[in-house]
């Protein structure tokens, strides 16, 4: 089985995870790990599995006025943030919509996002989710997050957490069953 894992990604944080995320699907799938610029129409229609992420931008998916912000704050020397080296590309709200319809194809979305409960920080996977089902996706496994510190760093675990959502992610597909009329 192949799996296709897209991401987005400002300050590398979400990269950093989708990779993690890539190698535990390893267990199961033969994975290609891209930014959504070169998530090519080919490379979702060679997939078993998509599997998209992004950062979470002021409670939900970013938009052009959020990116615009996170380069500017990362342009400020004393910020510490450096960009991701694809952060000049689409974001994932634009990717999403114009992904083209699949009908029962298998999908999972996953996010980053600051450490607290969702109702107050927001999770930029619930979009992407709902941006996957419109498009005849099935989502094997319920959106995840992985947190990140106020400090913009992975926090410890996240990254083997990811790994680990992976792997089960990798299960799940390898068994699963589109139900009719999704």
């Amino acid at each position: 089985m192949r799996a296709l894992v897209v991401y987005e990604s400002m300050y590398g944080n979400t990269h950093v995870i989708a990779g993690n995320i890539a190698d535990g699907l390893r267990k199961t799938h033969e994975v290609t790990l891209v930014p959504v610029a070169a998530a090519t129409a080919d490379l979702i229609a060679q997939a078993d599995l998509l599997v998209v992420g992004a950062p979470t931008h002021m409670h939900r998916l970013s938009t052009a006025s959020s990116r615009q912000l996170a380069r500017k704050a990362a342009a400020k020397q004393e910020s510490g943030l450096t960009l991701d080296p694809d952060a000049s590309g689409p974001a994932v709200r634009d990717w999403l919509n114009g992904l083209a319809d699949r009908n029962q194809a298998l999908a999972a979305a996953f996010d980053t996002r600051l450490t607290g409960i969702p109702a107050l920080t927001g999770r930029a996977s619930r979009g992407i989710g709902r941006g996957l089902t419109q498009h005849g996706y099935f989502l094997v496994v319920p959106a995840e997050s992985f947190l990140v510190s106020q400090r913009n760093v992975v926090i410890d675990g996240e990254a083997a957490r990811a790994r680990q959502w992976g792997a089960k992610l990798g299960a799940a597909a390898a068994f699963a069953h589109v139900p009719a009329g999704a």
